[in-house]
């Protein structure tokens, strides 16, 4: 009886996707680096709007074998007055490196309202600046060029193979 506790322990974690070191399928993670900079260290100041204002590169790695596009966001939840959004991109094409002053594929809109990427320039402290890519299921998502983030989320629901995420800080 000892060794059932264990074993169903194990079972609700593997259930819950707790101890897998493989993607569902057999492949590895979705990963998103930057040559720019380390996950959860300071974005360089040429990529923020008190410098070139240019997005940085962008490196993905394990992208689900069945996508068709890939998505990208990014977004600052330490702004004042919630969640900031940076960049909003879509019908990307299955790429594995977003170089930097590009546009990879359709841009929405972002909280600056405009079409573009919109550096890091918090009013105070350091911000954190989650760059989210999300592998799709469909080459075109069907969205006007007005489109933000809200409608690029509710676009990807149920299309969704694989996310990375790479954090960067920024203070002024």
């Amino acid at each position: 009886m000892r060794s059932a506790v264990p074993l169903a322990l194990v079972f609700v974690l593997i259930s819950a996707g707790a101890l897998w070191t493989e993607a569902p399928g057999g492949g590895n993670m979705m990963k998103l680096t930057s040559p720019a900079f380390e996950n959860n260290k300071y974005i360089p100041k040429k990529y923020s709007g008190e410098g070139e204002d240019v997005n940085p590169p962008l490196v993905i790695e394990n992208i689900p074998q069945d996508s068709k596009s890939l998505a990208l966001i990014v977004d600052d939840p330490d702004a004042p007055m919630g969640t900031w959004v940076h960049w909003v991109v879509y019908d990307i094409p299955i790429i594995s490196r977003i170089d930097e002053k590009t546009v990879p594929g359709k841009q929405g809109v972002n909280d600056f309202r405009r079409k573009d990427y919109g550096g890091p320039y918090p009013p105070s402290g350091t911000h954190r600046y989650f760059f989210k890519v999300y592998a799709l299921d469909k080459k075109e998502l069907g969205l006007k060029e007005s489109s933000n983030k809200g409608a690029l989320e509710k676009a990807m629901e149920g299309h969704v193979l694989g996310k990375a995420e790479l954090v960067g800080l920024y203070k002024r």
